[in-house]
C-alpha cells in the first residue's frame, strides 16, 4: 500500500519539478502541548506518552503523522521519496512529508492536528457524519480515540481495537477495547470500518482496505494517503 502511495507521490512531485536535491525536509517529534494544546480530557494517546506527532516541514508548509517511534530527522525530499520504509519511524517521516508536500501544492488540506476544545468539537460532529453518509451501520473503530469511542458506542453497534495494551478491557458504553487480534473478526462483523490514519504508519491499513468494507480513515495522518488512494477521510477540525 505504501509503495502505491510512494509511486503516486513521486509522479506528482516530478510533474511539479520539486525533486531537486537541494529541497530539504526537516522532521521533529512535537511535544503533546505543541501537538494538541491543553484539551479538557487527559486520556488521549499523545498525553499518555505512547505516541507522538512527527511533524515534517517542506518549504513553509507542515504535515504530521502519528507514530510510536519518533525523533528528529533531516534529509532531502528526493532521499525521503526513495528511502526504505522499514519501521514506524521511517514510515511516519514519509507520511508526514507527503502531507507537507501535497499541502504546499494545495492538493490537500487539514494536515495539522486540531487543538484544545476542537478535539471535543470534532467528536461532536461524528454522529451526524455517520448518520448522513452511512445510516445506522455496525462500526469497527480501529484505533482508540476516546471521544470517538464515547460517541460511536452511544449511538451505534460498535466494536473497538487498539494497539496499546494498556487500553485493553477499557469500556465505553459497555463496549470493551480489544487487542488487534480481534481485528479480523470485527472486519467480518462490521458494515463500516472507522480507522485511524496511523494505520498507514504502522503498516496495517492494507488489510483494512482490501477487506472491501466501507471505510473511513480519521485524523491528520491519513491526509495524503487518502487523497492518493481516493479514500474517504474524517477530519473536520484539522488545520
Amino acid at each position: 500500500m505504501l509503495e502505491i502511495i510512494r509511486k503516486k507521490l513521486k509522479e506528482i512531485v516530478e510533474e511539479q519539478n520539486i525533486t531537486d536535491g537541494e529541497v530539504v525536509v526537516t522532521a521533529k517529534a512535537l511535544t503533546p502541548e505543541e501537538a494538541i494544546g491543553n484539551p479538557e480530557h487527559d486520556d488521549y494517546p499523545l498525553l499518555k506518552g505512547r505516541e507522538r506527532l512527527m511533524e515534517a516541514k517542506f518549504r513553509d508548509f507542515r504535515g504530521v503523522a502519528f507514530s510510536d517511534m519518533f525523533g528528529n530527522f533531516r534529509s532531502t525530499l528526493s532521499e525521503i521519496l526513495s528511502m526504505e520504509l522499514k519501521n514506524n519511524f521511517r514510515r511516519a517521516i514519509f507520511v508526514a512529508t507527503a502531507n507537507a508536500v501535497l499541502r504546499e501544492l494545495n492538493l490537500i488540506e487539514r494536515t495539522i492536528h486540531c487543538r484544545n476544545e476542537d478535539l471535543t468539537l470534532c467528536a461532536g460532529k461524528l454522529y451526524d457524519f455517520i448518520k448522513e453518509n452511512f445510516g445506522s451501520p455496525k462500526i469497527f473503530l480501529c484505533g482508540l480515540q476516546p471521544r470517538f469511542a464515547e460517541e460511536l458506542t452511544s449511538h451505534f453497534e460498535t466494536k473497538i481495537t487498539d494497539m496499546d495494551k494498556n487500553n485493553f478491557g477499557r469500556k465505553f458504553s459497555g463496549v470493551e477495547v480489544a487487542s488487534p487480534d480481534k481485528a479480523g473478526e470485527y472486519i467480518k462483523w462490521c458494515d463500516l470500518i472507522f480507522a485511524t490514519g496511523s494505520t498507514f504508519v504502522n503498516n496495517t491499513a492494507r488489510k483494512l482496505i482490501e477487506s472491501r468494507k466501507k471505510i473511513v480513515f480519521y485524523g491528520v495522518t491519513g491526509a495524503s494517503p487518502c487523497f492518493l488512494l481516493k479514500l474517504r477521510r474524517y477530519c473536520p477540525c484539522g488545520k
